[in-house]
């Protein structure tokens, strides 16, 4: 078994070990070591990195009964005496998440008897999943007890004790698994099995921030971060804020009235630009007719053009097929392309056969009716599509 030096001293970033074991595989090799300060995935706390014998660690596994298996970019030598190196800033942050989890949890469950089902630690913010749904009230008042409790400076000591003696205590969540266990214990405040990294007083947490919550499986999953996290979410957040603040010309504390004024003359303008662009259509439509093309009884009307997004586009096309005998096939200019096909009821076409015979060809998808049909993501130059269109309509009959 290996010795996980991670368990008794977190803090260690350096250290000496002896491979006993060496696996080639395709990416590199499988080590194991004698002993270990890199911590391998569990327990919701990703894995550490670094270097091994100045070799890259990828990955690092628990195999429970076979050690701690590390991945490496390339092979060791068995029997050999290496170093490890620890990537410190990645471990001190998780360090300060995980311990702000066991902080933020224990606040949960005191002030508000919502007990932490899970926990999973990611790149940028870590979560906790909680047994019931709570409030945003009780959400402020387990943030606020937490940072009480990180900004007292609490001890975080490290014990062993077997399953019996476990069962004795008050520990926040019965543990998982048999066997010795290893206890994470916060002075006055929670009791827990976990065989995670912690710092050693609260107060290296630094902060425990909420982020943002939401109804997750019958309870709530609450996003926090802590630490060197909140530093740079709160960076972000100040940029962001600022510079809208300078383009909105308002005080901080008018920020979300004026975004909300902001979006609702935005839908104001839309809903006139949409009811100009209808009005505009049925004009415009009588000028595409005149373009159009008579083939037989037909009027071919076959265009690409620029300006005009999916809803004008559609009530152009509409319009020019007012025109007896006309049949529409309208692309706009971006890429890839949008389309629509309209046809007057004795154009004799099917605007649906149309639009599938131009998505074969030219890719994208879409749907539609006999006498009209829409769809995007056709990949092509503007003169294909028209001459493709242009085809498919002075055929004698499409259907």
């Amino acid at each position: 078994m290996t010795n996980r030096i991670y368990y008794t001293e977190p803090y260690v970033q350096t250290f000496e070990a002896t491979v006993e074991r060496c696996e080639l595989v395709e990416i590199g090799a499988r080590v194991v070591l004698d002993r270990t300060a890199f911590y391998p995935t569990s327990g919701g706390q990703p894995h550490d990195t670094g270097t091994l014998g100045g070799r890259r660690v990828i990955d690092v596994v628990d195999t429970d009964g076979d050690g701690v298996l590390h991945l490496i970019d390339g092979p060791l030598t068995v029997g050999a005496n290496v170093r490890g190196d620890i990537n410190w800033p990645r471990r001190f942050e998780h360090m300060q998440q995980h311990t702000g989890q066991h902080v933020l949890s224990a606040a949960f469950e005191r002030l508000a008897g919502a007990r932490t089902e899970s926990f999973h630690l990611g790149p940028l913010t870590a979560t906790i999943d909680l047994a019931r749904e709570v409030t945003m009230h009780e959400i402020a008042a387990a943030e606020e007890e937490a940072n009480r409790v990180v900004w007292e400076d609490r001890a975080v000591t490290i014990r062993f004790v077997d399953a019996d003696a476990a069962a004795k205590l008050p520990l926040r969540k019965d543990p998982t698994r048999a066997g010795m266990l290893r206890l994470i214990e916060i002075d006055e405040l929670d009791l827990s099995a976990c065989g995670g990294t912690h710092v050693s007083r609260t107060g290296g947490v630094g902060i425990v921030a909420v982020t943002g919550w939401e109804k997750f499986r019958g309870g709530t999953r609450v996003e926090f971060v802590c630490g060197v996290r909140a530093s740079a979410r709160f960076r972000l957040w100040r940029d962001a804020v600022s510079a809208t603040l300078r383009h909105l010309s308002v005080a901080p504390e008018e920020l979300a009235g004026a975004v909300e004024r902001l979006q609702n003359d935005n839908k104001s303008l839309a809903r006139t630009a949409r009811g100009l662009q209808e009005r505009l259509a049925v004009h415009e439509g009588r000028t595409l007719a005149e373009r159009g093309m008579r083939v037989g009884s037909r009027l071919a009307i076959v265009e690409t053009l620029d300006g005009w997004d999916a809803t004008a586009l559609k009530a152009l096309a509409v319009a020019a097929a007012q025109q007896p005998g006309a049949a529409v096939v309208l692309f706009s200019a971006s890429s890839p392309a949008l389309v629509v096909v309209a046809s007057h009821r004795d154009a004799d076409i099917d605007a649906g056969a149309i639009l599938k015979a131009l998505v074969t060809k030219f890719g994208g998808k879409g749907g539609g009716k006999p006498d009209l049909a829409q769809g995007g993501g056709l990949v092509g130059s503007a003169a294909d599509l028209v001459a493709v269109a242009r085809d498919l309509l002075e055929t004698d009959r499409v259907a």
